[in-house]
């Protein structure tokens, strides 16, 4: 992925509390040797060792076990962020059997990055974390203060986002570097928008998803059903969205109401884009039923962008050094700083772009034609915008990696075409990565050896 692509958004897996509880041993164990018979009875000796109970195992992952103490953790933190939030929790014998299921695909999609070699290094974690703080305005150690006030440790913090940035990279990897969208379905998608809206219209959603598992029983798909057709039920008797969401949904988005966010009608799934269009907010859908499971949703509003856009627009070129598995922080940064040394000395930015750039954009000399504003992540945006014409950058930071970055020129442009055609792209894109995703992890999660500990629950 180049820098011309947008940084993905939000990542949507809750994180696992890490490592077994400790075992304490008790002191002062007593001899069980007879005593003679004229012996007075020995005092009892007073312990004073605190006993630490063995971690109840509740679920097998492959190898791995969760504990009780991991499902525990979570809930803690979900519970207060669902507070935070205003999302009302779903009965507690229901959201310990959601977390669960969240625990064990965390736990699969882990043990599968580290099957194939996905590997996040501290400078990678703590760049991301700075690069949060420095989002939300704060220094390090107002972050870290911040973070702590809502209840979870700095280092849980770190392992919970090193977690993240996995899953994104293993989404890379497996699903989005396989994504791809022709202009014949750009042109399609801008027909049909125009033709059914007049403009483009964006719709803001939440949803209930119950899914079927990939090689299910007709008895199992008809529990399914009855499950989602319950949680509507519910629904349509006047109980809370959000609620019913998060004790019926088997989404990543389900402990936070089901909520969707807004969406462009290429962004929406397959099987919500005929339903969505012919309702009013508010409205609530049927079950609708997918190659995933069987969904309901709710259309919360409708808004339209169909304004003329002009910005100043910058032609760049860049060279990329990836940082991933393959490539540490620190080979990346020292390749990156041995182009420019020979840029320094009368190397020409093409011939070095094509020889080195680890993107799509070698071929033309790292030419990335016209970038308008929010067209690359924040960290390359930034740099671009500081240097003159001509001008050459410092190594600069990026979630891809390191880039070296040159301006040829500048304009200002009206791109309310372009800009409909980018955003259809991205948004075809999108649903077809979401879509992709979610098939793909419940795959994963249908190959893993699950075991549920039900006895012992």
């Amino acid at each position: 992925m180049s820098a011309h692509s947008r940084n993905p958004g939000q990542a949507l897996i809750l994180a696992l509390a890490a490592g077994l509880a400790a075992v304490a041993l008790t002191a002062g164990a007593q001899s069980t040797a007879p005593r003679p018979p004229t012996a007075a009875p020995a005092p009892r000796p007073v312990s004073t060792a605190r006993i630490v109970p063995l971690e109840r195992v509740i679920a097998v992952v492959n190898d791995e076990a969760l504990t009780q103490y991991d499902l525990d953790e979570q809930k803690r933190v979900v519970t207060q962020q669902m507070k935070a939030q205003n999302v009302p929790a779903p009965p507690a014998d229901v959201l310990d059997k959601q977390l669960l299921e969240r625990l064990i695909i965390d736990r699969a999609l882990m043990q599968h990055a580290k099957e194939t070699g996905v590997r996040i290094d501290d400078v990678q974690v703590e760049r991301t974390i700075a690069r949060i703080a420095q989002d939300n305005k704060l220094s390090a150690d107002q972050f870290r203060v911040a973070v702590e006030r809502e209840g979870i440790t700095y280092a849980k913090y770190r392992e919970d986002m090193r977690n993240e940035i996995t899953v994104q990279r293993l989404r890379d990897r497996e699903v989005d570097s396989k994504i791809a969208v022709s202009d014949a379905e750009v042109d399609n998608f801008l027909a049909t928008v125009a033709a059914q809206t007049g403009g483009e219209t964006e719709y803001r959603l939440s949803h209930v998803l119950v899914l079927v598992p990939e090689q299910a029983s007709a008895d199992q798909i008809d529990a399914k059903r009855r499950r989602a057709e319950e949680a509507l039920k519910q629904i349509r008797g006047g109980a809370d969205f959000s609620q019913v969401a998060a004790g019926f949904s088997d989404a990543p988005d389900a402990l936070k109401g089901g909520d969707l966010g807004w969406r462009a009608p290429a962004r929406l799934p397959t099987v919500f884009s005929e339903p969505v269009r012919g309702m009013k907010p508010g409205e609530v859908s049927g079950v609708l039923r997918s190659s995933t499971g069987f969904h309901v949703v709710k259309l919360q509003e409708v808004r339209s962008r169909n304004q003329p856009t002009v910005v100043e627009q910058t032609q760049a070129r860049h060279i990329l050094i990836k940082v991933n598995e393959i490539t540490s922080e620190s080979e990346g940064k020292s390749k990156i700083d041995r182009i420019k040394d020979r840029l320094d000395t009368g190397a020409r930015f093409e011939d070095q772009a094509r020889l080195n750039s680890e993107d799509a954009s070698a071929s033309k000399g790292g030419d990335l034609g016209w970038i308008s504003p929010g067209d690359t992540v924040p960290d390359f945006e930034q740099a671009m915008n500081k240097l003159k014409i001509g001008e050459i950058s410092p190594a600069v930071r990026s979630p891809f990696g390191w880039h070296l970055i040159v301006v040829s020129e500048r304009r200002t442009q009206d791109i309310t075409a372009e800009r409909q055609r980018e955003q259809a792209r991205q948004a075809l894109r999108q649903r077809k990565s979401e879509e992709a995703f979610q098939e793909w992890v419940r795959q994963l999660r249908d190959r893993a050896y699950v075991e549920v500990k039900v006895d012992e629950r």
